[in-house]
């Protein structure tokens, strides 16, 4: 169980969200809902949640995802939202239409997105100004490449994708529900995941960041999430940490099994 349960920490309910990806049909995504359902099923029975858990299938799969998780205590989000509610942009997807589906997360600025997508800090400000407009809770994902790391750049990186997302929104403007993800680049895919006080540095600044830009009653409330390479085999290493507060879990998710033990983890 995660330390700390009268502190700050006891202000930020822990959040498990799986980023899909572009994996699964329909009919398998619905399977795979089903099955995480059950597999967490005695958590959502307590009258008390002890851990928000998010699925976040390909937009496909949204439909069917959303009826399967209906009821069980398990949200629905997307992975990328669009900046404008309608218009010439194809291929693209709006908030208004995100909610006719039932989301209530998404993703926005996943890494994946900034390096194959052309993804910029000022397209993800727009994006995560979308999500506020439409009260949608966004998981706002930053993080540095290996050679930004080795040249000592991560705290430079991160604080200008934080402040690139954030500026300008304002305290009376921010995201409800907003989470921060912090995705090392080097970590996502790859099998070498950070190690946990080294995730622990991060999680800090950004909240220190968030003090500063959004003030720090919103700063202790606002959940700070790792990601790269979560498997339950070293969530350990990420639980245990003050700022810390749950897991964008990407394979691993894919697995009910293996994502329902790192979500049981997090759970207080």
């Amino acid at each position: 169980m995660i330390p700390d349960a009268t502190g700050p920490r006891a202000l930020r309910r822990p959040l498990v969200a799986g980023n899909w990806k572009m994996h699964g049909l329909s009919a398998e995504g619905a399977a795979l809902a089903g099955r995480v359902t059950g597999v967490l099923a005695d958590l959502f029975s307590a009258r008390d949640r002890p851990v928000d858990v998010v699925l976040c299938p390909p937009f496909t799969g949204l439909q069917e995802v959303g009826r399967a998780v209906a009821g069980s205590g398990v949200f629905l989000g997307a992975q990328n939202v669009h900046w404008e509610d309608k218009g010439a942009f194809t291929g693209e997807i709006s908030a208004p239409m995100l909610l006719d589906l039932g989301c209530e997360y998404v993703i926005i600025g996943h890494s994946e997105r900034r390096q194959h997508f052309g993804e910029t800090d000022a397209s993800v400000r727009r994006r995560l100004a979308a999500a506020a407009r439409h009260n949608l809770r966004p998981i706002l994902c930053v993080g540095e490449t290996w050679e930004e790391r080795e040249a000592g750049r991560t705290v430079e990186r991160v604080t200008a994708q934080l402040h690139g997302a954030l500026e300008g929104l304002g305290r009376e403007t921010a995201p409800t529900g907003l989470a921060v993800a912090y995705e090392p680049v080097w970590a996502i895919g790859t099998g070498r995941a950070a190690r946990g006080t080294d995730a622990q540095e991060v999680a800090a600044l950004i909240r220190r960041l968030l003090g500063d830009l959004l003030g720090p009653e919103l700063a202790v409330r606002t959940r700070v999430l790792y990601g790269g390479s979560v498997k339950p085999d070293n969530i350990d290493e990420f639980a245990g940490q003050a700022d810390i507060d749950g897991a964008l879990v990407g394979g691993a998710s894919l697995d009910a099994e293996a994502f329902g033990a790192i979500v049981r983890r997090f759970a207080r």
